[in-house]
C-alpha cells in the first residue's frame, strides 16, 4: 500500500493512478457531479482508504477513498469524527 503525508499527495496520486472522477457523498449513495451518477452502496467498492489526522486542528482531520465501480475510478475526500458528514448506516458501513 502506497502511504502518503497529506491530502493533496493523495488525490495527485491516486488520479495519476487511474481515479479520475470526483465523488461526494451524500446520504444514501455517491455522488459523481461531473456524470450526473448516484452510486448505491452494492455498486461501488472502495480500493483504498487513506487516514489523516490534523495534530493541531481536528478540522484537518480526512479520510480520502480510492473507489471504483464497473465503468468508473475516482476519489472521494470526507471529513471524518465530529466533522464527518451524515450517511446512512448502509453507506458508513461500506466506507468502514
Amino acid at each position: 500500500m502506497i502511504t502518503y503525508n497529506t491530502v493533496s499527495e493523495a488525490v495527485e496520486g491516486l488520479h495519476q493512478r487511474g481515479y479520475t472522477e470526483d465523488f461526494s457523498l451524500a446520504s444514501n449513495h455517491l455522488s459523481c457531479a461531473a456524470r450526473n451518477l448516484k452510486l448505491a452502496p452494492e455498486e461501488f467498492e472502495v480500493d483504498e482508504t487513506h487516514r489523516f489526522e490534523g495534530e493541531t486542528d481536528p478540522a484537518d482531520e480526512a479520510v480520502v477513498y480510492g473507489i471504483s465501480s464497473k465503468n468508473l475510478k475516482g476519489v472521494m475526500v470526507n471529513a471524518y469524527g465530529t466533522y464527518a458528514e451524515s450517511a446512512s448506516a448502509e453507506l458508513v458501513k461500506k466506507l468502514g
